[in-house]
């Protein structure tokens, strides 16, 4: 059994939690019971409402820890009618024998369900954590520097079951400069990641082999209608890095990036004619064509899957309003990698201050900057 295996399973089963808060809860029942017999004072027999420990137990419990639990509750059960409630009639001694009877049984079935619950926990976390492997291998998490270009990424998925999602991205350093695609698969689960799969495959070919962006989404367009079913499709942002100053971008459907200057003046970088998606390239004639934006050393270019901007508010029920709130989160980020990194934590945190902590979809940032020659020669250096 592998570490990481192991802490999933723990995870999956609150036995990372310590044991005295795991028990709060049957702990608190026995407390319950207890004072509700005492308050009702020796006339009113509340003491065999104790059966409720067992059910409360087997919640959070192991069955040796549950076992245990069950005992302190009887034995607290029994000291009650003994030294309280002074249970001496025959008929009450009989109700006593079969509520003692049914508190034992209860027990017994309540550390099957507490087994049956932790073989659930260990299955979940064998599932979670082989999801979480393939999608680490699939979204390899790219270094703080490529090229010429500065990275900072968070990405969140919102499959809890598989920790899957269907967003994706990739950056490369190629004969033809440095090379950046989002994307954001239609669907989610196994379905998804081998939809992205093949995306992120061919980009990882074509970006080398084909010297125009276009030609890129070509290439990738072709493999998805070999190995990809019918209908299913993935919305892209491929950017192009070459010459400093500028970059070019290509929009397949997706979210359009946005540029921030050092004064926080955010700009959403729309395509006046963007493509269709990969996937649906046959469904019109022609071919997507590159823009050409100013990006200078002291720009922030962000960009996003639709899990941000389609974030709900908790309350407000509004989308986040990614173009109006990025510029004050992201604007001091070219200073440095540090400062990126700063940059991106912080617009996640502005994002789930939005929706009150949750998201309700994938979520992707990615957050880049191209430095000068003079703060690229300070990172080159050892």
């Amino acid at each position: 059994m592998s570490s990481s295996w192991r802490r999933a399973a723990l995870l999956a089963d609150l036995q990372d939690v310590p044991l005295l808060l795991r028990s709060a809860p049957a702990l608190m029942a026995i407390g319950l019971v207890t004072m509700a017999d005492v308050l009702a004072g020796s006339s009113t027999y509340l003491a065999p409402l104790m059966v409720v420990v067992p059910s409360v137990a087997a919640l959070t419990l192991t069955p040796r820890e549950l076992l245990g639990m069950c005992l302190l509750g009887l034995l607290v059960m029994l000291a009650l009618n003994r030294y309280y409630d002074r249970v001496t009639a025959p008929s009450d001694s009989r109700f006593l024998f079969g509520a003692a009877i049914s508190y034992i049984v209860l027990s017994a079935f309540s550390a099957w369900v507490a087994e049956l619950r932790m073989r659930r926990a260990q299955a979940f976390a064998a599932v979670s954590s082989v999801a979480e492997a393939a999608q680490r291998a699939l979204l390899r998490q790219p270094d703080p520097v490529v090229g010429p270009l500065r990275l900072a990424v968070h990405y969140v998925s919102a499959a809890d079951a598989a920790r899957i999602g269907g967003d994706l991205y990739s950056v490369l350093e190629t004969p033809h400069g440095t090379r950046v695609l989002v994307g954001d698969v239609r669907g989610k689960g196994l379905g998804a990641v081998q939809t992205a799969a093949v995306v992120l495959g061919a980009f990882r070919e074509a970006a080398y082999d084909e010297e125009r962006l276009p030609d890129v989404a070509a290439r990738i367009e072709a493999s998805m209608h070999r190995h990809v079913a019918d209908g299913e499709f993935t919305t892209a942002l491929f950017a192009e890095f070459r010459a400093a100053g500028h970059v070019d971008l290509v929009h397949l459907g997706h979210v359009p990036p946005i540029r921030v200057g050092a004064d926080g003046r955010a700009e959403v970088l729309e395509d006046t004619d963007p493509w269709l998606p990969l996937g649906l390239g046959d469904l019109a004639a022609g071919a997507p064509r590159p823009i050409t934006v100013p990006f200078g050393p002291q720009d922030v270019l962000v960009l996003c899957t639709d899990g941000v901007i389609e974030a709900k508010g908790r309350r407000s029920g509004t989308f986040y309003p990614l173009a109006e709130r990025v510029g004050p989160l992201v604007k001091d980020g070219w200073r440095s990698l540090t400062e990126l990194d700063t940059a991106v934590a912080h617009l996640y945190g502005d994002l789930l201050e939005h929706t009150g902590g949750e998201l309700g979809d994938d979520a992707l940032l990615l957050l880049i900057t191209r430095p000068g020659e003079a703060q690229a020669d300070h990172l080159a250096s050892p």
